[in-house]
């Protein structure tokens, strides 16, 4: 691990970063979201589904 070539790396990366427009901040809020949204009611799915299986009503 050759510190001195991450480091360099990493301000390279950090001096092309730009800061999101508002658009694309509410686009990307929105799609993160809907994914967590997504994954809660798929788990939630699984938890009914497990609970009618056991008998856990």
């Amino acid at each position: 691990m050759d510190v001195p070539y991450d480091l360099t790396s990493y301000v390279r990366v950090l001096k092309m970063a730009t800061t999101p427009s508002q658009e694309e901040f509410l686009q990307v809020s929105k799609i993160a979201g809907a994914g967590i949204l997504l994954v809660g009611f798929i788990g939630f799915l699984i938890g009914v589904t497990m609970a009618l299986l056991t008998g856990g009503f």
